[in-house]
This record gives C-alpha cells, structure tokens and sequence, in this order.
C-alpha cells in the first residue's frame, strides 16, 4: 500500500511538471519570437534608409491549407525593399527580398486578430502585398500582411501593432487561424510601430487582450 501511494505522488508529481515545463517553453517561444521580430523590424528600418527606398516586414499568409506552405502560414517573416532605377531614380513596382527571413519558433504565430492597423482604437487588419516576379523565388510567392517604411525610415502604419501567440493549428479546417489552448490562454506578446520606426513592448496582456481574454482562435 506505501509503494502504490509513492507511485501515486510521483505520477502526480510528473504531470505537474509536464504541464509546468510546457507552459515555460511555450512563453520562452513567444519571448523569443519578439526580441527575433524587433530585430527583423529594424533590419527593414535600416534598409530603407541605407538604400533610400521603401523597405518593409512581410507575414506569410500564403494558402494555409497547401502541404507547401503549413509550417509558414503566419510563422514567416521576411525583409523587402523596392530597388531604385539609377537613371530615372523611381522605384520598383515589384518587391525584391533582401534574405531568406525568419520563421517563429514551433506554436508560435502572428495574431490576425490582435494584431490591428491602429492599436489604439482596435481597428483594421494590416495591408496585405504579394510577392511575384522574377526577384522572389516561388517558395517565397504569394500574399502576406506588411508593416512598411519609406525611405526616411517612418513607419506609413503609425500605431499598428505586431502581436504573436502561443497555440495550435488544424489543417483542413474551416477556420485556419490557429487556436489558444488551455496551458496558453494568454500566452501573447508583442508591440506597436511608431512613426519613426522605435518599437514599444507591451508590459502585460491586458494591453494587447483589451477584454478578449475569451478569445479561442489568433
């Protein structure tokens, strides 16, 4: 009966620390994912003042149910800029993708819901662009959300916001956002351009959840 009663603490003991440890990693990703983000943001910032162009950060929201492109729908972030016709000084109509980007960490993915084109009053889904054409190669083609800066480094979407969660998605559904579980109901961080391309973190959920702490799907 003691050995039964050890073997039970330990089972309970060992769920405890699985569901700690998981909810620890899955805040580690989003931590991560930020300070990668912020870094992807200023290296557009950057860009455009370097190469006196429009250059901008890009959200893959390609086809979420195409085998080709499940593991980057809302995960990919990518750099472009606009490339400057030495003679006339115009800009491209076209993108050109200045690296190969990045990817968020496993679970974690940009919120189309938090995530909103002026933070303030909560209103508006981000500009969305596509990348086509000879300088994108075809893995990286297709429509994505953009966060754009000219080519003194302002920001055109002054207050828009940049927000990433925790959760899972379902290939195939009928809703392809990906959805908050139980151990990461608001396991959610971000923050907001300003005009002249700085960055500010928001401090606690309540910022970026404005009441939406029921939300089920990102």
């Amino acid at each position: 009966m003691e050995l039964l009663t050890v073997i039970a603490i330990i089972c309970v003991l060992m769920t405890v620390a699985s569901v700690g440890i998981g909810s620890l990693l899955a805040g580690k990703g989003v931590s991560t994912a930020v300070s990668t983000t912020e870094a992807v943001f200023e290296e557009a910032r950057t860009l455009a003042v370097g190469k006196r162009t429009n250059a901008a950060v890009l959200i893959s929201i390609q086809d979420p149910n195409n085998h080709d492109t499940l593991d980057t729908y809302l995960r990919r972030l990518v750099v472009a800029y606009k490339e400057v016709d030495p003679i006339t000084n115009e800009q491209s109509k076209e993108w050109t993708l200045s690296s190969r980007g990045v990817t968020l960490p496993a679970k974690t993915y940009y919120s189309r819901v938090l995530s909103r084109k002026d933070h303030s009053t909560g209103a508006g889904e981000l500009d969305t662009v596509t990348l086509a054409g000879a300088n994108v190669k075809r893995e990286y083609q297709g429509d994505y959300f953009i966060y754009e800066f000219n080519a003194e480094g302002i920001c055109t979407t002054p207050g828009a916001s940049f927000v990433i969660g925790t959760g899972v998605r379902t290939p195939g559904s009928s809703d392809p956002r990906p959805r908050v579980t139980a151990s990461s109901k608001r396991d959610f961080g971000g923050f907001i351009i300003w005009r002249n391309g700085s960055a500010s973190l928001f401090r606690s959920p309540t910022q970026i959840l404005k009441g939406s702490d029921n939300i089920t799907h990102f």
